[in-house]
């Protein structure tokens, strides 16, 4: 992770970031709203809400296909956006920009076509200990298809990846690592570029689940050096359905079609198809649009408002809500890892997470409650039941954390 410069920019006003964001101004429950479930989805400015409504108003249009105006500007307004996804990952050219539904789609696409034409019996991939169920299960499946084994980063006490023994980890059977930047239950930042060093070390690729990650964090492909990363629209301001697979050209070249159709062909006959050139294809079909361009916007909005600001204002909340929390007492914290973002889990010390969770809400706090997609961590590793997960955005506040410590506060004389 590169080193961030946290001096405080005057110009970041988060009260007035708030007004771009429509959904916060409202009532739950007779309550102000206080949303604080981020890392499931985020919240839409008004530049990712116009660029929608615009699309649709002005432009709609399928793209690549016709000769009129309308499809030549969605085609453009289409394209520009891929550019704007290149820059901000710093990849080294739109080849390796691939448009797909989310981080899912994309690392379900790598198991689908390079794990598929990659691994053999008895060969093996590597993932952590921590991982979201969309970067497990394609992997588990895989496996078992293919006779290989799955092997696991070990997770310690404090939400920490164990890595001594990772290199040992490593040998000839070895065809991919595939690691969580970012963990969504215990917000801890994993140290990707040691890993793909690593493995590197070893000619075994690496693919990156970055879903948690870009929102909170610079994330530079090329500096990483990673073979492959995933990250989704929702999760960055933008738009649901769309997200990015990135993967560097000399694998997308050798991999096959992820789906069949219109856009991924380059010409067809009743005797065979050529498929078309990167990245179009990986792209089969009519896209989402307006979800490509919008995804556009929303690297507009967390550029002008500035990585140094969001990751600063993030750090804040997070050392704030950890400060109130350790003064309720009671609670237990799931993940104290010494390098994390924006997501606090925790236990109310004798309630189960739902009861907590359904309190909150009658109280207008939106949290998380359950096994946030990563069931093996939470129920196996940690022997809970589920946490609450509290994770915070550019838009949130002090005051909506007090808010929160309150709401537990009340939580706590109800059910205990």
């Amino acid at each position: 992770m590169k080193t961030l410069n946290l001096h405080k920019d005057v110009s970041f006003d988060v009260q007035k970031l708030r007004e771009e964001f429509p959904i916060l101004n409202q009532s739950v429950n007779g309550n102000p709203l206080v949303y604080l479930d981020n890392a499931a989805t985020t919240q839409k400015p008004l530049s990712v809400i116009n660029s929608i409504d615009n699309y649709y108003r002005t432009i709609n249009s399928n793209v690549h296909r016709g000769l009129h105006t309308l499809s030549e500007r969605a085609t453009e307004a289409y394209e520009a956006s891929r550019e704007k996804i290149r820059d901000f990952i710093n990849a080294g050219n739109t080849n390796e920009i691939v448009f797909v539904r989310g981080t899912t789609e994309g690392i379900n696409l790598v198991a689908a076509t390079f794990g598929r034409t990659s691994v053999n019996e008895g060969d093996e991939i590597i993932v952590t200990g921590m991982e979201h169920h969309s970067n497990l299960v394609p992997w588990q499946n895989l496996c078992r298809e293919k006779n290989a084994n799955l092997k696991f980063i070990p997770v310690s006490d404090e939400g920490e990846l164990i890595l001594d023994g990772f290199e040992n980890m490593l040998s000839e059977r070895t065809k991919l690592v595939s690691v969580v930047y970012v963990s969504n239950s215990l917000g801890t930042i994993n140290p990707v570029k040691r890993i793909i060093e690593t493995a590197h070390k070893y000619n075994v690729p690496v693919m990156i689940d970055a879903a948690q990650a870009v929102s909170h964090m610079k994330t530079d492909v090329r500096d990483l050096d990673c073979d492959f990363l995933a990250f989704s629209g929702h999760k960055i301001y933008g738009p649901t359905g769309i997200g990015i697979l990135y993967g560097k050209e000399n694998f997308l070249e050798k991999m096959p079609p992820y789906q069949f159709g219109g856009e991924m062909i380059k010409s067809v006959s009743y005797e065979k198809t050529v498929y078309n050139e990167l990245p179009y294809k990986f792209e089969a079909g009519t896209p989402n649009i307006s979800g490509s361009i919008s995804i556009g916007a929303a690297i507009d909005f967390i550029k002008s408002s500035g990585y140094d600001n969001l990751y600063r204002h993030e750090q804040e909340l997070l050392a704030y809500a950890n400060e109130k929390f350790n003064s309720l007492g009671g609670i237990r914290i799931i993940g104290t890892a010494k390098e994390k973002t924006s997501v606090i889990s925790f236990v109310l010390e004798g309630i189960h997470p739902y009861d907590t969770g359904t309190i909150l809400d009658n109280l207008g706090i939106a949290v998380r409650t359950g096994f946030h997609c990563t069931q093996p961590l939470i129920e196996q590793r940690y022997k809970l039941p589920g946490t609450v997960r509290a994770s915070f955005a550019v838009y949130n506040t002090k005051q909506e954390i007090d808010m929160l410590a309150e709401g537990l506060k009340k939580v706590k004389n109800m059910m205990l």
